[in-house]
């Protein structure tokens, strides 16, 4: 949304907060793919309309799915150290906006790993709460999954390449690896990714939030 857009909403007498709350029940009492989700649907996401960072990652998982909290596992310890923010800062929701690719999680794949987010989710939701978080500066795109929705064409060959060319994409996008414990490895492989993109990562956190 333009500063035009939001000034006029504002003129309009639109309050952000309650159409941002109203928007999130909606989202949040979605049953699009009820049928494929093996433990039901439970979208997971936070925001805020003064948020001025968003995380776009993949989709919950089982630990997730229990607790109804973004990032509340493994992964999500690897990314707070990333951004060195603390859990109460991370999940201050006027700060930092959540909002995966899928919302619900999707199941595990037969040859084990989870699933990729329902391909329903972003198409029918993401426009709408980009619209109404228009104060984000910053998006953090973790995993193939949100680069390839958020970067379409711009992307590189791969992921690796496409992080490694961080900097093509600023100042709205940063893509980040999934921090998840099994790519541990790439990071072994990958040290620019700690000694280069980390620190600017972190620094441009601390200024937005």
């Amino acid at each position: 949304m333009s500063r035009k857009a939001t000034a006029n909403a504002s003129i309009d007498g639109a309050d952000p907060e309650a159409g941002l709350s109203a928007l999130l029940a909606e989202v949040r009492a979605c049953r699009l793919c009820a049928a494929e989700l093996p433990l039901g649907p439970r979208p997971v996401l936070r925001a805020r309309p003064g948020a001025r960072l968003l995380i776009v990652g993949q989709a919950p998982g089982t630990k997730v799915h229990e607790s109804g909290i973004p990032w509340n596992d493994k992964s999500g310890e690897r990314l707070r150290d990333w951004l060195q923010t603390a859990p109460e800062v991370f999940y201050d929701e006027a700060r930092i906006a959540i909002v995966p690719m899928g919302f619900c999680y999707p199941g595990r794949e037969d040859r084990g790993g989870d699933k990729p987010p329902r391909p329903e989710c972003a198409p029918t939701w993401h426009p709408r709460l980009q619209a109404a978080l228009p104060r984000v500066e910053l998006t953090l795109l973790v995993g193939l999954y949100a680069q390839a929705r958020y970067l379409d064409a711009r992307r590189k060959a791969n992921l690796t390449e496409t992080v490694r060319a961080w900097r093509d994409y600023l100042p709205a996008y940063l893509p980040l690896p999934h921090p998840s414990w099994r790519n541990t490895a790439w990071l072994k492989r990958n040290p620019w990714f700690e000694a280069e993109l980390l620190p600017e990562l972190r620094a441009r956190v601390r200024a937005l939030i």
